[in-house]
């Protein structure tokens, strides 16, 4: 009869095996944080875009009679300083969605029953953060002032 040897140790393929698996568990958890900051800093963003909205919607109510002066095109020119009230404060709303936001730009439009909407656009980058294939999101607000 044959008697076989006692095994003690593991072997390098069992060794092998473990740390491939080990390695593809670490990659998708890299994978997996990865996505999470995308979404966080996607979040944030949006964040800041409802923030802005709010801001020049406040503007906006503390002068209701003048609501025509507001009308902005997403892609106009920034306005000229005038002495205008209306004027200024889409200059200082321009100026801040471009510090807070990625290319940021925005529009606002009014009907003449007060329901004004406003529209906001940024660059999200991509995944590697270089920007090369920048997608344009878009938060549009409407509300009656």
């Amino acid at each position: 009869m044959k008697q076989f040897k006692k095994q003690e140790g593991v072997g390098l393929i069992e060794v092998m095996v473990t740390l491939l698996i080990l390695s593809t568990s670490l990659l998708g958890l890299a994978s997996l944080q990865s996505r999470a900051l995308q979404y966080n800093h996607s979040a944030y963003m949006r964040s800041q875009a409802n923030i802005l909205a709010y801001d020049v919607l406040d503007r906006m109510r503390a002068s209701r009679g003048r609501l025509d002066d507001y009308k902005l095109g997403v892609n106009d020119a920034p306005p000229v300083a005038s002495g205008n009230q209306a004027q200024s404060d889409l200059i200082e709303w321009r100026q801040n969605l471009a510090d807070r936001l990625p290319e940021g730009t925005g529009g606002i439009s009014c009907d003449t029953s007060s329901v004004c909407t406003v529209i906001i656009q940024w660059a999200e980058n991509d995944a590697t953060g270089t920007g090369g294939n920048a997608d344009i999101s878009n938060f549009q607000y409407m509300t009656r002032i």
